[in-house]
């Protein structure tokens, strides 16, 4: 099905959601939780991730509640394999030119490197309980990794797969973290204080914050690095930010509780998933338009961009 509908690379993240996600949902209301999970670090906090693989091949998805990841035939639109062994898995990432895929663990506390070939488990590297939200800079050598519970973003060189830094300063960071196209920037939401914490990736140091959100969740930056979208979802909203002076230049009204706010790979395009009323808008960026609700969704959260 999956494969006569994929048309445009734009619409897989929703059709994922549409498709995939409810089942992973479904079956872990369902499913008894194991003790280890049940006393993991940080297992009051749920989220789920999605990563698509750059040749749009395969689809990684993840439920934090679960202690395992699903992995994704996306021209067959079935599931390929199940790989178990997790704690808490919170966010999902492609490196290597899409050869490798990296998935953070909260409970674990380490980054888990995967091949993309035979979905084997090829390196781990300990970053701390609480690992979070990740990113990659434009160039492939650098990973940044959220730590909720120490307030703190680990930087991880990707070549010698350990850690390098440690930046600190922030307010509970979760899922929201992007790097800007030109690597120079770091974006890092602050669940406490509703804020975005702006990092030069060069002296590791905090540079400015923004502030107005509310209930603060995904966010994304525009190609161009101008234009931060963030979605509230203490107020139902979308807030695109002028990423210059921070100011708010527009306010998208989108459904209930908002949590991820995606961009198409061309900017042409933003995916707002509404987790309350289970629904995704699609938002024309230009005029800041919804022009399509896409319903029958369940629990959406954040995902990654498209």
């Amino acid at each position: 099905m999956l494969k006569k509908m994929k048309v445009k690379s734009i619409w897989i993240i929703p059709l994922l959601f549409v498709f995939f996600i409810p089942n992973i949902i479904g079956a872990s209301s369902i499913k008894s939780k194991s003790p280890e999970l049940a006393t993991g670090f940080d297992t009051h906090i749920t989220n789920n991730s999605l990563a698509v693989s750059p040749d749009e091949q395969i689809a990684i998805v993840s439920d934090s509640r679960e202690q395992s990841i699903l992995v994704y035939d996306l021209t067959k639109g079935k599931l390929r394999k199940k790989i178990d062994g997790f704690g808490s898995p919170r966010n999902i990432v492609f490196i290597d030119g899409g050869s490798e895929f990296v998935v953070s663990d909260s409970t674990l506390g380490t980054i888990r490197f995967y091949s993309l070939k035979n979905f084997t488990l090829k390196d781990e590297v300990v970053v701390g309980p609480g690992a979070f939200g990740t990113a990659v800079s434009p160039d492939g050598k650098t990973l940044y990794v959220n730590n909720q519970a120490h307030n703190s973003v680990t930087v991880v060189d990707l070549e010698k797969r350990k850690p390098i830094d440690v930046i600190t300063g922030f307010a509970q960071p979760r899922q929201g973290i992007k790097v800007s196209s030109d690597g120079k920037y770091i974006f890092v939401t602050n669940f406490q204080g509703d804020k975005v914490s702006i990092v030069d990736a060069t002296t590791k140091k905090i540079i400015r914050e923004i502030t107005g959100f509310s209930s603060i969740r995904g966010i994304s930056i525009t190609a161009d690095g101008k234009t931060l979208y963030a979605a509230n979802s203490g107020r139902n909203s979308i807030s695109a930010i002028d990423t210059l002076d921070g100011n708010i230049k527009g306010e998208i009204k989108v459904g209930c509780e908002p949590y991820g706010a995606a961009l198409s790979p061309d900017d042409k395009l933003l995916f707002a998933s509404n987790k309350a009323d289970h629904t995704i808008d699609v938002i024309n960026v230009a005029d800041h338009r919804i022009v399509k609700t896409i319903g029958g969704v369940q629990r959406t959260k954040a995902s990654n961009r498209l």
